[in-house]
């Protein structure tokens, strides 16, 4: 499969949408990568930053949900540590 100028570039396969949401473009779903391509950019310095985000976002549900945030956006942070020693 030949990679698309576009791939894994989170604000072309997964871009603000005019309501304030992210939204995959049409374009991308009739992409036969485009699993590969969204989980590429999610994994990108400003997916992970998104992602974390979304966490901030989510409702904490107790001392369970804390713990799981809490446990995510270390996961998160760790992600972005380790992505930038490799680069």
């Amino acid at each position: 499969m030949e990679k698309r100028d576009c791939y894994g570039i989170l604000d072309k396969v997964f871009p603000m949408g005019d309501e304030g949401m992210r939204e995959v473009p049409p374009l991308c779903q009739e992409c036969s990568g485009r699993v590969a391509c969204l989980r590429t950019a999610m994994s990108t310095p400003e997916g992970i930053e998104m992602r974390a985000e979304m966490v901030d976002r989510a409702a904490a549900g107790g001392i369970r949900g804390r713990l799981r945030r809490w446990s995510i956006k270390k996961e998160l942070h760790r992600m972005k540590k380790d992505r930038k020693r490799s680069e």
